[in-house]
């Protein structure tokens, strides 16, 4: 066994326990750091897989972006932990019956992909994990599902933007054209009023017996 097979296999370990604990961790702080350190152990079996590019784009944009992303909003939001697993029990037939789903599914496309792999069929000074390559199979016999990839985060981008634009009665609402047409007599008004003079009080007459 070589050094680089000992890596795969720390990797795969790391991966297995991390994302484990993704789903078993009470914290959701706790969750979100342990789906980092898997992101950065499944980067690390693309390094050895010589998918440099796949390997940094996953740590870039996954673990620099939507992870910090993720951690900020969870660690500023007002989690009731006991609350969010009242009906834990309640929902486990069918989060289980959707995982075994996914499970055969992928199973099923990875087998297929391993009978009919041949290593005669890829040139080896091919390298199928660079930027070139990726592209060249992106835009060419993918690009439907590039397009459609991209209409599917415009949507997501759009219904994000609305569902923050949204009228809440809890929070104050303002018209930006509103408040750019206002003037300065509409800011501040001075108006005239009496003084209001305070008498002193009377002093307390003590009575004496």
């Amino acid at each position: 066994m070589d050094f680089k097979t000992i890596l795969f296999y720390a990797f795969s370990l790391i991966l297995i326990l991390a994302a484990t604990r993704v789903i078993t961790a009470r914290n959701p702080v706790h969750a979100v750091l342990f789906l980092v350190l898997s992101f950065f152990s499944a980067a690390g079996i693309w390094m050895l897989l010589q998918a440099e590019f796949l390997a940094i784009v996953l740590v870039l944009v996954y673990v620099g972006a939507v992870m910090v992303l993720f951690l900020f909003v969870v660690m500023m939001l007002d989690i009731n932990i006991d609350r969010m697993r009242e009906g834990f029990w309640g929902y486990l037939p069918l989060s289980v019956t959707v995982g075994v789903i996914i499970v055969l599914e992928m199973a099923a496309v990875l087998w297929h992909g391993f009978r009919n792999f041949s290593p005669s069929i890829a040139p080896a000074n091919i390298n199928l994990g660079g930027t070139k390559e990726l592209g060249l199979l992106i835009y060419t016999e993918y690009v439907f599902a590039f397009e459609i990839a991209a209409v599917v985060l415009l949507v997501a981008i759009v219904a994000a933007v609305a569902l923050t634009l949204r009228k809440r009665k809890d929070t104050k609402h303002f018209a930006p054209g509103d408040a750019v047409r206002v003037k300065r007599n509409d800011r501040l008004k001075i108006i005239k009023m009496d003084p209001v003079v305070e008498r002193p009080a009377a002093p307390e007459v003590k009575e004496t017996p």
